[in-house]
């Protein structure tokens, strides 16, 4: 097999593989076997078959590359749209509170632009276009860090302090330890 199989293709890659199909359809031209085609290509029998196939019933467009399928749904100018709604906030856009969360971000790119994106889909168009994931800058306006230390030196101990004594015992529960 000339390469392997499976995604994550560049460009390159891709435009390699069409390559290939084209010199196969030459040979489709010439009236070649695919037996003998695949072994000069070095892929298998049953790639051929299938590029014959296509090229059969579509003709050369049929073998073509049919570009990278993690392509971006969202044009440049409707990510820019959407980097707008997102900094008017959640709160514009009918949730209750502050915080935007991918099934939020995922529900609005479905609104604005009736395109469905997965949560990890949105995820990564959000990276590409530098967003990140945040936490809040300051803490909450009700914390009481007197209150948090006393709990972590006082209460924090005998929380964590063991409840089984630490004697001999037995490892059945229902029979006392033999002796």
């Amino acid at each position: 097999m000339r390469y392997a199989q499976g995604g994550g293709l560049t460009d390159a890659g891709r435009a390699a593989r069409e390559r290939i199909r084209l010199q196969a359809v030459e040979r489709f031209e010439r009236g070649e076997k695919s037996r003998e085609i695949a072994a000069v290509l070095r892929v298998s029998e049953r790639s051929v078959e299938r590029w014959r196939r296509h090229w059969r019933e579509r003709g050369e467009a049929g073998v073509l590359s049919k570009g990278s399928p993690g392509r971006p749904r969202l044009s440049e100018k409707q990510v820019a749209k959407l980097e707008r709604e997102l900094e008017r906030g959640p709160l514009v856009h009918g949730w209750v509170d502050q915080r935007w969360t991918l099934a939020r971000v995922k529900t609005l790119i479905g609104r604005l632009f009736h395109v469905s994106y997965t949560v990890e889909g949105t995820w990564r168009l959000l990276k590409r276009h530098g967003w990140s994931w945040q936490q809040p800058a300051r803490r909450a306006i009700e914390r009481d860090d007197d209150a948090v230390d006393l709990w972590k030196k006082e209460v924090w101990p005998r929380v964590r302090a063991s409840r089984r004594p630490a004697t001999d015992g037995s490892s059945s529960r229902t029979r006392p330890v033999s002796r």
